[in-house]
């Protein structure tokens, strides 16, 4: 192991570096516009305070259309609007384009269902108190559903990092890349292994960070 970091230490770290532009990329896609999104889906579905079949119905199909899309065959459907988006359909800055999109659709549905776990009558209490949409939402229903939203942000973040792993297909880098190319197209096995427990050790560390904002948070 400590040959393999010596001879491809720099190829190694890029694509780290790789692999966390993708993902950074994501979680911001997911907190700026899944939030909001999982937020339109819970209160304007049926029987809460903004309930608009309309509104529901065309944000959850969208949801669900691109959520039981095959992740690969996202990435290739929508190299024409990437390259309308960035000017290429190649290299990491392109890679980021599908996984912000898949971001969006699965974070806004575990925030819906965090939402959906929290009591009616809290919601109910925030509207006797006269408490307006905007305030029930920030001041009520966050507070209140913080634990499982940081999990649901955490379940994310796995995924993304798995996600990321396909984004060689358009040339995106990163660690799964890198390991396919160097390690098993070469077979390089011991090279592999290593970059799979680079894997590992990021993902248990995000589990274990997330996990435990969670248990702090949780005030229950």
């Amino acid at each position: 192991m400590p040959d393999i970091l010596i001879q491809y230490g720099p190829e190694i770290w890029r694509s780290i570096g790789q692999t966390f532009i993708m993902v950074g990329v994501s979680i911001l896609a997911a907190v700026l516009l899944g939030l909001p999104a999982g937020t339109v889906l819970f209160l304007c579905r049926k029987g809460q305070l903004l309930e608009n079949r309309a509104v529901f119905s065309t944000l959850n199909l969208l949801v669900n259309i691109i959520r039981s899309f095959p992740f690969l065959l996202l990435v290739v459907f929508l190299i024409p609007f990437t390259r309308l988006i960035v000017g290429t359909a190649i290299g990491t800055t392109a890679a980021t384009i599908p996984l912000a999109i898949i971001a969006i659709a699965h974070y806004s549905r575990l925030v819906e269902q965090s939402l959906l776990d929290v009591p009616k009558g809290v919601i109910e209490a925030a509207v006797s108190m006269g408490a307006s949409i905007r305030e029930i939402v920030f001041k009520f229903l966050y507070v209140e559903a913080r634990s499982g939203l940081v999990l649901g942000l955490t379940t994310s973040i796995i995924s993304f990092i798995s996600y990321s792993t396909i984004m060689g297909v358009v040339g995106g880098g990163g660690i799964g890349d890198f390991a396919i190319r160097y390690g098993y197209q070469q077979f390089r096995t011991d090279l592999m292994m290593v970059m799979i427990i680079i894997m590992v050790i990021l993902v248990q560390l995000v589990q274990f960070t997330g996990t435990t904002a969670a248990r702090i948070l949780d005030k229950r």
